[in-house]
């Protein structure tokens, strides 16, 4: 067992409604203990979007329970990764931190058809992000 902290990656999106909960479900899902997992929004809805829920339940993956959560720069100071799904300019920036800008379309006012692709490819992102952070990258 190493005695490294473990990697830490925050998913941020708009609304924290749709892509960041599905990548942070897919990333808690996918590597269990092994990465610290948040997500965050620069406008937080009130809830997870409806349609991005029962996506998630078809493949397995509970976030009925999950809260929008507001982006904080505590938040993206405690994370090794940063990862933007269209917030634009909302998200701080520190210096050492890995920042990636995943262009995703957004779910939102999408019917569960259209948040199947946007899912799917959210999960394949994120089966590579595992890879990276748990098995290579040590420098």
């Amino acid at each position: 067992m190493s005695d490294s902290p473990r990697p830490s990656v925050l998913f941020v999106c708009v609304h924290n409604a749709g892509r960041s909960q599905m990548a942070a479900a897919f990333l808690t899902h996918l590597a269990g203990d092994r990465v610290e997992v948040r997500s965050a929004g620069s406008a937080p809805a009130e809830h997870v979007n409806p349609a991005v829920v029962e996506a998630m339940a078809e493949v397995g993956i509970d976030i009925a329970a999950e809260i929008p959560k507001v982006l904080t720069t505590e938040a993206v100071q405690a994370s090794d990764v940063v990862i933007t799904m269209g917030c634009g300019d909302a998200c701080p920036y520190f210096p050492g931190k890995t920042y990636r800008d995943w262009k995703l379309n957004d779910p939102a006012g999408q019917g569960v058809a259209a948040v199947r692709p946007i899912r799917d490819e959210i999960r394949s992102r994120v089966q590579s992000l595992v890879g990276e952070l748990t098995d290579g990258g040590r420098g």
